[in-house]
Parts: C-alpha cells; structure tokens; sequence
C-alpha cells in the first residue's frame, strides 16, 4: 500500500450578505474549495489564512480576528496520495472577493441549494455538515 503525504494548510470560510460560503478554483485544478494554503516558516495558521484570504481573493482580515472553526484531516483534491491537514478558520462578517493570485475563479456555494459535485474532500466530509449542522 502506497504511503500517504500530508500537507498543513490554513483555510478561511468566508460568507456574503445573503449566507453563501466563498468557494474557489485555483489555476490547473477542477476542485472549488476554501480559500487558503500553506504556512510560510514562522507563520501561525492564523497568520498563514490571514495572508493567503489577502493575495487570493483580496479579503484583509486580522489573525487574531478569525474565529478557529476546527482541524481536520481531508484526502487533498488535487493531489494524489495526500491528505492535507486543515486548520480552517471563520472570517467575521460578510464579504465580496475578487479573485488575484492563483484564483482561476470564484463561486458562492449557496447553503440551501444541492452542492455540486466539484467540491473538495474537506469541504463535503467536513465543513458542509458541520455547517448544516449548525443552521438546524
């Protein structure tokens, strides 16, 4: 059996005025997921999803003002044989986002609607029914 790499990231869930969560596709992929990514040397998860939310969907929101959401552990969506590590955090507030950096584009995942199929494993086996779970 192939042994599996981790990688840490941080990522931010992120919500509009009508309740929709930030969704984004990065170039050369076909998943959406949080905005996010990996910690530079030195950088606390906060710190890292304070800087990645800045440069990939232009969203300034302090670290120390993300509220922790959770650690998970998710196979990577673009990656074959690696899980990631996410320590994901809530943005407060409502937010518009343009996409910059490596964002190839941006979606509105509207809570009540039927998710799409294009979503990563973190986003389906974690947040989404952490997040249902929390509107009922």
């Amino acid at each position: 059996m192939p042994e599996t790499s981790v990688i840490v990231v941080s990522a931010v869930c992120v919500f509009d005025a009508a309740g929709r969560l930030l969704t984004v596709r990065k170039r050369g992929t076909d998943k959406f997921m949080h905005p996010g990514g990996k910690p530079e040397p030195g950088e606390t998860a906060a710190e890292a999803a304070s800087r990645e939310l800045a440069e990939e969907v232009g969203i300034n929101v302090a670290p120390h003002e993300l509220k922790p959401l959770g650690v998970w552990l998710a196979a990577a969506a673009n990656e074959a044989a690696t899980d990631i590590e996410a320590t994901v955090f809530t943005a407060p507030g409502h937010w518009e986002a343009h996409p910059s950096a490596e964002i190839a584009e941006i979606r509105w995942l509207d809570m009540e609607d039927e998710h799409p199929d294009d979503l990563a494993p973190l986003l389906t086996d974690h947040i989404l029914p952490l997040l249902s779970a929390s509107e009922s």
